[in-house]
């Protein structure tokens, strides 16, 4: 087991993540290549009393600054059943390669919208993905949980057990996860891509997706983003300097230029990018950046989105506001209203929506974004409902955000579960 501390060489590259938000600076870390050598550094930090972090693709909170990283970004192996329709997949593996190999066999991922993204994390979070009104949470399709507990024993969590219940939406409290079975899913193509409204068709699009979402068939899983660019060389000539509405798709059905015709004619269109398309091209739908950069975000479940809160979001978030967010609303609803096979750690289901804010991180530092985010999310606070783990990004006090997205019986549950795994507190995410 090879420790890097502060000043070696490899340290920073070892550190580095996609979020650069919060401080990343371990008092140590370990690159580990298998599933043994996180088992021995987790040995190693509760014999020397030092707590455990532990990243893969950096996209959530990094390492802070003391304890023992774990970097698992190396642990990258794939191994596809096409037989069992399953998928195995290490605890560094980014979405993009489980859809290359899947997509081989006519299979799909239930992954989401960046393929960039690493599987263990979001999957531990929930996993809200593009055919989640279809086949519900990626949490909901685990068959077996890889995981080294604190007392350094690498064990296999699989349904029927606590430990497989609370790490399945209760994420990185109860071990390092090292690898991850799960269902896929007999998709190879969808209709998918999004339309592009111009900043003065803005309240236009937004209203009409309101109504047209309302009556999706679970085969439609789809979101519609507010999102100001700048007038820089590095966009798109047909954004540069616009404050648009996409509308994103993915539609598992043969009929979807007629599904959104109502869509079409909501506003004028600035760019249409909807067609048939291998799964495998899936990320190209929302077309998320892949370069680090510090962001914060949060988000509400809604029970409705009625004309006051749509009021709410362009007041806050459209054409005019200073410093706007990226705001996006997704819709709920189908697969993911209905009860898992094997129950996980719950969330409202009744909700409708889902309301999303994101700021990159600037001058005036985190505060201030949460500052512009409070304003939108109290005008919203009369409809919330509760809060997604998945979509709840820079937050510093893990306390505060379990008790603003998990049931209150699952939390005294967790934490009557992370006594029993954690006593000592290895693992400081909890």
């Amino acid at each position: 087991m090879n420790i890097l501390r502060p000043g070696q060489d490899g340290y920073a590259e070892a550190v580095a993540g996609f979020q650069t938000a919060v401080p990343s600076a371990p008092a140590a870390v370990v690159v580990a290549e298998s599933a043994e050598d996180v088992a021995a550094a987790v040995r190693h930090a509760a014999e020397h009393g030092l707590t455990v972090s532990v990243q893969a693709t950096g996209h959530g909170l990094t390492a802070g600054t003391d304890g023992l990283l774990i970097s698992t970004r190396r642990l990258t192996g794939v191994e596809i059943d096409p037989a069992a329709r399953t998928a195995r997949v290490e605890a560094g593996v980014r979405w993009e390669a489980v859809l290359e190999a899947a997509g081989k066999h006519g299979l799909a991922p239930l992954s989401g919208s960046s393929p960039d993204v690493g599987v263990v994390g979001y999957t531990l979070a929930g996993g809200f993905g593009l055919l989640g009104r279809r086949y519900g949470r990626a949490a909901d399709h685990v068959r077996a949980i890889d995981v080294v507990t604190a007392d350094g024993r690498l064990q296999r969590a699989e349904p029927g057990s606590d430990l497989f219940w609370a790490l399945r939406g209760g994420r990185d409290s109860f071990g390092v996860v090292t690898a991850i079975e799960f269902d896929l899913v007999p998709v190879d193509r969808l209709y998918g891509g999004s339309l592009t409204f111009d900043t003065d068709g803005v309240p236009a699009a937004l209203r009409a997706w309101r109504t047209w979402s309302a009556a999706a068939p679970d085969t439609l899983t789809t979101s519609i983003a507010l999102i100001r660019y700048p007038d820089l060389p590095m966009v798109p000539e047909h954004l540069r300097g616009r404050h648009i509405a996409q509308v994103r798709i993915a539609y598992l059905g043969e009929d979807g230029d007629e599904l959104v015709a109502p869509l079409r004619a909501a506003a004028p269109v600035l760019a249409d990018t909807l067609r048939p398309m291998p799964f495998t091209e899936s990320g190209s739908i929302a077309a998320e950046p892949r370069h680090p950069h510090g962001y914060h975000g949060t988000n509400a479940t809604v029970s409705q989105l009625n004309d006051a809160m749509l009021d709410a979001i362009l007041e806050h978030a459209g054409p005019g506001v200073a410093t706007p967010p990226v705001l996006i609303v997704d819709r709920l609803g189908g697969a993911l209203a209905r009860p898992p096979r094997t129950p996980g750690v719950g969330w409202d289901r009744s909700a409708e929506f889902v309301v999303r804010a994101l700021s990159v991180v600037g001058d005036g530092g985190a505060d201030a974004v949460r500052t512009r985010h409070a304003k939108l999310f109290d005008a919203l606070a009369p409809w919330t409902t509760g809060r997604l783990l998945p979509f709840v990004y820079g937050e510093h006090s893990p306390s505060e955000v379990a008790e603003s997205v998990f049931p209150a019986a699952d939390l005294r549950r967790l934490r009557d579960l992370k006594r029993r795994y954690d006593a000592h507190g290895v693992f400081r995410a909890g």
